[in-house]
């Protein structure tokens, strides 16, 4: 006998498959039609991590004509250019280092995100990468010594670099429209970052944020260009999953944050963000959830104007904090720099000002 009481199916969740089944008809034909105009298969390398006996490998599989990285890297041109790429979904990837080779997998968006079992010495080190058989490429990797016990961790939108990224309309303009010379770096924090590195030996730095891989090289010029420690971008891969259209940044950040208490468990964090949205949210559960693996919390406060385009307001006065980890809140660079001195978190040279 039929089942009386049948199950009704989803209303929302065949159209939320049916985006992501569109989206990878889309994106075959778009691979079909650039193989066909001769482009090959090139690897995008990002600056991976790692300990002693593992590495995470971080990379990007695209068409290009010449089979170069530099081909999609869209130097100086507008933001919009670096949505244009053909990425290759399910592409092998060869990773070759410390006398080794593993072969990995591209996701349907071509990126590569995968914890490989290769053992290299602490410090910066590089792996070779290669795909479709054409030339390798290297691709830095920092190897956390397993004495290092503490860690980096900055937002990008608005914590480094003033974008108002979380308005919809400004966040097209940002990365659609704007060159990338057009975006400011937020005064004072890169020398912040230099010097609480330089009192950690050895600590690795990331940078979290909920923007594409597509503007991966763009943010890694921007870092670069206003003298930003190196480290790892972690970003993701918009457009629809399997059960949504769109990927969920603060659940990207989540995951993440997650993922490094379970790769370095004796690291404890700095976190730095700002209170434009959610980062306060977010470092606040991650320090309940995991308070062994943070050492601080430094928010930057957004300016009235920034705060209003950003959609939130400082709220810096309202909040009270639970739990051994001290937050701080700055304006800047230098504010911040203060206000870690204070909780003793950094030791301030009071000769040197930022």
């Amino acid at each position: 006998m039929p089942d009386p009481t049948p199950h009704e199916p989803s209303l929302a969740e065949p159209i939320l498959h049916r985006a992501a089944r569109i989206e990878d008809a889309v994106q075959e034909f778009r691979e079909h039609r650039a193989r066909r105009r001769g482009l090959v298969p090139t690897v995008i390398p990002y600056t991976g991590y790692g300990a002693p006996g593992w590495i995470r490998v971080l990379c990007r599989v695209l068409l290009t004509r010449r089979g170069l990285a530099s081909d999609a890297s869209y130097y100086g041109v507008r933001g919009w250019r670096s949505f244009t790429s053909v990425a290759v979904d399910d592409a092998e990837v060869t990773v070759t280092a410390g006398g080794t080779t593993h072969v990995v997998q591209s996701d349907r968006g071509g990126v590569v995100d995968v914890k490989v079992p290769i053992d290299l010495e602490p410090g910066w080190q590089t792996v070779r990468l290669s795909a479709g058989g054409m030339r390798d490429v290297e691709a830095d990797v920092f190897i956390v010594d397993p004495e290092t016990r503490f860690g980096l961790l900055s937002d990008i939108d608005d914590t480094v670099m003033v974008t108002s990224l979380p308005r919809p309309m400004l966040a097209a303009w940002n990365s659609f429209v704007l060159t990338e010379h057009a975006r400011r770096p937020v005064p004072g924090m890169s020398v912040l970052y230099e010097r609480v590195l330089a009192q950690h030996p050895g600590a690795p730095t990331v940078y979290l944020s909920t923007g594409a891989w597509n503007v991966a090289p763009t943010l890694q010029r921007f870092l670069t260009r206003n003298m930003y420690p190196s480290g790892t971008l972690l970003l993701t891969d918009w457009g629809p999953t399997h059960d949504r259209f769109f990927r969920s940044g603060q659940l990207h950040k989540q995951q993440n944050l997650r993922r490094l208490a379970s790769d370095f468990p004796d690291v404890q964090w700095l976190l730095v963000g700002d209170d434009g949205q959610h980062d306060e949210t977010l470092y606040g559960e991650f320090a309940r959830e995991h308070p062994e693996n943070v050492a601080g919390v430094a928010i930057r406060q957004l300016s009235t104007s920034e705060a209003v385009l950003a959609g939130g307001r400082s709220r810096a006065q309202e909040r009270t904090r639970a739990g051994s980890a001290p937050w701080v809140y700055a304006p800047d660079g230098a504010g911040m720099w203060a206000e870690l001195s204070r909780v003793g978190l950094v030791d301030a040279d009071p000769s040197a000002p930022l």
